[in-house]
């Protein structure tokens, strides 16, 4: 049940930074909006408690929704998303992501990470190369605003978890950012 539910939020998000980010006066970043479902994939692979599956399933989940939304090739978000998310789960008990200077590190290490991916995936399909003058500049512009808009985003998914804790332990190591 959690993980629809940061699956749910998370679509919601995209949705509205969709209509939003392209109006948005902030110059050459309106190019670049964030990866929200890699954002949610390395939450939902950084906080899995009784497994991988479901976090992956979840994650693809958003993937495929942003395959929808953004007008990708069918899976390419959907892969990308699983493999950030097993990526999550292999260094969870390596990190810790509290505060806002680690909050933002790891969410534009996450859209930094998504982005190769997808560029790896488009490249081993022989899809033609995005029209990009500037592919590392593009790079940290999709870093830059992951991270920024993932700090309210992984502060909602730590609201979510803690309304989802059976313990008031467990509500405090949420909010804080703990793995359980």
């Amino acid at each position: 049940m959690r993980s629809a539910t940061l699956v749910l939020i998370c679509y919601g998000l995209m949705l509205v930074t969709g209509v939003i980010w392209s109006r948005l006066p902030i110059g050459p970043l309106q190019g670049t909006p964030p990866d929200l479902a890699a954002l949610t994939a390395g939450y939902l692979g950084l906080t899995a408690r009784r497994g991988i599956a479901g976090a992956v399933a979840a994650a693809v989940i958003a993937g495929y929704l942003s395959d929808l939304l953004s007008g990708a090739p069918a899976g390419l978000f959907a892969l990308v998303t699983g493999v950030v998310c097993v990526l999550a789960f292999l260094i969870q008990r390596r990190i810790l992501v509290r505060g806002r200077a680690l909050t933002l590190g790891f969410a534009a290490s996450v859209g930094l990470v998504a982005e190769i991916l997808v560029w790896l995936v488009l490249a081993l399909a022989g899809a033609p190369p995005s029209r990009v003058d500037h592919p590392l500049l593009a790079l940290l512009m999709v870093a830059f605003t992951t991270g920024v808009i993932g700090l309210g985003a992984l502060a909602l998914y730590r609201r979510v978890d803690a309304a989802f804790a059976r313990t008031h332990r467990e509500r405090d190591h949420a909010l804080e950012g703990l793995t359980p």
